[in-house]
C-alpha cells in the first residue's frame, strides 16, 4: 500500500497560477501571508498528513467504530491523532482570529484541507463539520452563543455537527418534523430523531455541539417554518465549565459502504424532558442560516473528490511502477518491465492525473474567488467574485466528486485483480469516494441549483461572464507560436461552444419546459465542470510553457502533457453533454412509468 505524500508543488502551482495567491496575500487582513509562510504551512501539514493521519486510514477502515449504550468508541489511534491535531493548531487554522483561529485565507486552508482528505477522509470529516458549525454560529448566532461555544469549537476541544436529515425527510427538508417547544427561560425543548449525522457521537472531544433544524409550535408549514438551534451534548455552565448531560443520545450508528472510521449516527432528541437547545438568529430562518454551513460543506465535499482522487492516483502510480506483468506491446527487447510501460495503463494513469489536476484547479480557483469576494477593497471586484463563487459552488461539489468516481474506478483497474482485494487499499478509495456524490446534496440537487438559481433565474449573466474570461484565454492560445498550445486552444474553443449552446437552450426552455430542462441538469453540470476544468488546464499550460522556456524542469513539461491530454481526451466529452441536454430530454421522459 502506497504511503500518501502531499503534492505540495502541485498545490502551490494551482494556488499561484490559478487562484491568484499573490493578489490574495495583498488583501486587507492577509498582510502576514508570504510565499515562504505558505510553503512552510503546506510542508508541515504534509508531514502531519503523511506521518499521523495516513497510517491510521486503512486500519480505521477495517476496525470502524464501536457503539454501546449510546456511546461510540473510535478506531485505534484516532483519539490520539485528534489530540495532536488540535494541539498543533490545525483544527482552527481557517477560523477567525476573533475566536482563536488563525484566520488564514481560504485559498491556503483549502490546500491543507485537501491533505487531510487525501490522508484520511474519515478523520477529516470531523473538522469539516465542526468548522461548518462554527461558520453558522459566527454569522447568525448571538454574542452569547458565540462566546459560549466558538472558542472551544475553534480549538477543537468541542466538535460540531449538522442535524438536518430525518427518516421521512432526506433531501426534502420541507418534511422536517423535529419539534422545539419554548421552556420559558429563553431556551427550547427539542424532540425528534435525526439520521445520517456525521461524527454525531464519538470519544475524541469533551463536548459535541449539535446544530439542529426543528419547528416551533406556531411555525408555518414547509421550509419557511424551520428554525435552527444549538443543542450541546453536555450543557455549559455560566462559567464555561461543562454541566449536566443533555437529553440527546446516539441511538445507533450506521453500517456503511465506506468512511468506516467516521461514525454516522442516529440521534434521538428529547426522549425524556426534551433536549435543551438555543435558538440561532430569528425564528423560521433556520434553513437560510444552515445554508451558511451547507455552502461551506459543499465546497469541502468537492475537495474530498480532489483529495481521494489524488490518493487513488498516487497508489495506482506506485503499483504500476513496481508490478511486472506481461509483455509490452512493441517492445522487442524481451526485458521484463513494470506495467507502467503498457499503453493502456499509461492511458488510465494519464486520465487519473489530468482529471485530478483539473478538479484541484477548479476547487482552488473557487477558493480564490471566495477570498476576493470577502476581502477585496473594490466593491465591483467583490461582487464579480461573489457571482463567480455562487455559479461554480455546485460545480465544485458535483463535478469534482463525480470525477473521483472514475478516478478511483481506474485506480482499481490499474491494479488488475489485486485492486479487487481489500488488502491493497485501492478498494477503500472507491468506497470512500462513493458517498461524496450523495451527501450535502446529491449531484442532481447541485445540478438543479446550477440550472435554476445560478443560470436561468439569473438570466445567464454569470455564465456568460465566465465564457468571456475563457475567450480571453482562448485568444492567447490561438495566437501562440507553439502548435501544441494552439491545439489546446482549439479544443477549449470546442468546449466553450458546447457550453454556450447548452446555456442558450437552457435559457430558452427552462420556464416553458421545466422537466426537459431538469432532464439535462446533471449533463449540464458535467459540461460546465468539464469546460471550466479545461479552461483552467489551458491556463496552466500557458504558465508552464512560459516557465519551461527558462528551465528544463520536468514538472513544467508534465504540466503541458497533462493539459494536452485533458484537451484531447476529456474536453471532447463536452459535445456529448451538449447533445444530451439539447436533444436528449424526450427519451428521458417518454417512457410510461408502468414500462420501467
Amino acid at each position: 500500500m502506497t504511503t500518501y505524500i502531499a503534492p505540495v508543488r502541485e498545490m502551490l502551482f494551482a494556488m499561484n497560477a490559478l487562484a491568484g495567491l499573490e493578489e490574495i496575500a495583498g488583501l486587507p487582513g492577509n498582510e502576514e501571508i508570504s510565499p515562504d509562510l505558505v510553503e512552510a504551512i503546506l510542508d508541515e501539514a504534509g508531514k502531519f498528513a503523511t506521518e499521523v493521519l495516513a497510517p491510521i486510514n486503512a486500519p480505521g477502515d477495517r476496525q470502524g467504530n464501536t457503539w454501546r449504550d449510546g456511546e461510540v468508541s473510535t478506531a485505534d489511534g484516532f483519539k490520539e491523532a485528534y489530540a495532536s491535531f488540535c494541539e498543533t493548531g490545525w483544527n482552527g487554522m481557517p477560523a477567525s482570529t476573533e475566536f482563536g483561529g488563525q484566520g488564514l485565507p481560504v485559498t491556503v486552508s483549502t490546500a491543507v484541507l485537501e491533505m487531510w482528505k487525501s490522508a484520511n477522509m474519515s478523520f477529516s470529516l470531523c473538522q469539516m463539520l465542526t468548522l461548518g458549525a462554527v461558520e453558522a454560529i459566527a454569522h447568525h448566532g448571538s454574542d452569547e452563543l458565540k462566546n459560549t461555544f466558538l472558542p472551544n469549537m475553534v480549538a477543537g476541544t468541542w466538535t460540531g455537527t449538522m442535524n438536518l436529515t430525518e427518516p421521512q425527510a432526506g433531501s426534502d427538508l420541507a418534511a422536517v418534523r423535529c419539534k422545539a417547544e419554548p421552556r420559558g427561560d429563553g431556551s427550547y425543548a427539542i424532540s425528534g430523531t435525526k439520521i445520517f449525522i456525521t461524527w454525531g457521537e464519538h470519544d475524541m472531544a469533551e463536548n459535541i455541539i449539535h446544530l439542529v433544524l426543528a419547528r416551533l409550535p406556531d411555525a408555518p408549514p414547509g421550509v419557511k417554518g424551520i428554525s435552527l438551534f444549538v443543542a450541546p451534548k453536555f450543557l455549559v455552565n455560566a462559567d464555561g465549565s461543562l454541566g449536566a448531560r443533555n437529553d440527546l443520545v446516539c441511538a445507533s450508528i450506521e453500517h456503511k459502504m465506506g468512511i468506516h472510521a467516521s461514525a454516522t449516527a442516529v440521534m434521538a432528541f428529547g426522549e425524556k424532558d426534551g433536549a435543551i437547545g438555543y435558538l440561532v438568529g430569528e425564528p423560521n430562518r433556520g434553513l437560510e442560516y444552515m445554508f451558511t454551513m451547507m455552502n461551506h460543506a459543499r465546497l469541502n465535499v468537492g475537495l474530498e473528490g480532489v483529495g481521494i482522487a489524488e490518493r487513488a492516483y498516487q497508489q495506482a502510480v506506485g503499483y504500476a511502477r513496481d508490478r511486472i506483468q506481461g509483455r509490452i506491446i512493441g517492445d522487442k527487447s524481451g526485458d521484463k518491465k513494470p506495467i507502467l510501460h503498457h499503453p493502456d495503463v499509461r492511458r488510465m494513469l494519464m486520465d487519473m492525473k489530468s482529471r485530478t489536476e483539473a478538479t484541484r484547479a477548479i476547487a482552488y480557483y473557487v477558493a480564490g474567488c471566495m477570498d476576493r469576494a470577502k476581502s477585496h477593497p473594490d466593491e465591483t471586484v467583490r461582487g464579480a467574485n461573489q457571482r463567480r463563487l455562487e455559479l461554480l459552488t455546485p460545480v465544485v461539489k458535483g463535478w469534482c466528486t463525480e470525477a473521483a468516481q472514475g478516478v478511483t474506478w481506474n485506480g482499481i483497474q490499474v491494479h488488475g485483480g489485486m485492486g479487487f482485494i481489500e488488502e491493497t487499499g485501492a478498494c477503500q478509495h472507491m468506497r470512500d469516494a462513493r458517498i461524496t456524490t450523495i451527501y450535502e446534496g446529491t449531484t442532481a440537487i447541485q445540478a438543479n441549483d446550477l440550472i435554476g438559481r445560478k443560470v436561468a433565474r439569473e438570466g445567464g449573466h454569470a455564465m456568460r461572464a465566465l465564457l468571456e474570461d475563457m475567450a480571453t484565454t482562448r485568444r492567447q492560445l490561438d495566437g501562440h507560436g507553439d502548435a501544441q498550445m494552439r491545439h489546446i486552444g482549439a479544443a477549449l474553443g470546442g468546449g466553450m461552444y458546447a457550453l454556450a449552446e447548452a446555456t442558450d437552450w437552457l435559457l430558452a426552455n427552462y420556464d416553458a419546459h421545466p422537466q426537459a430542462a431538469a432532464a439535462g441538469a446533471v449533463p449540464f453540470l458535467k459540461l460546465a465542470g468539464t469546460v471550466a476544468g479545461g479552461w483552467l488546464m489551458a491556463r496552466s499550460a500557458l504558465v508552464a510553457f512560459e516557465r519551461l522556456a527558462d528551465s528544463d524542469d520536468g514538472f513544467y513539461a508534465a504540466k503541458l502533457i497533462t493539459a494536452r491530454y485533458f484537451s484531447e481526451h476529456v474536453l471532447p466529452e463536452a459535445n456529448s453533454y451538449r447533445d444530451a441536454i439539447v436533444n436528449g430530454s424526450e427519451s428521458v421522459l417518454a417512457m410510461h412509468e408502468a414500462l420501467f
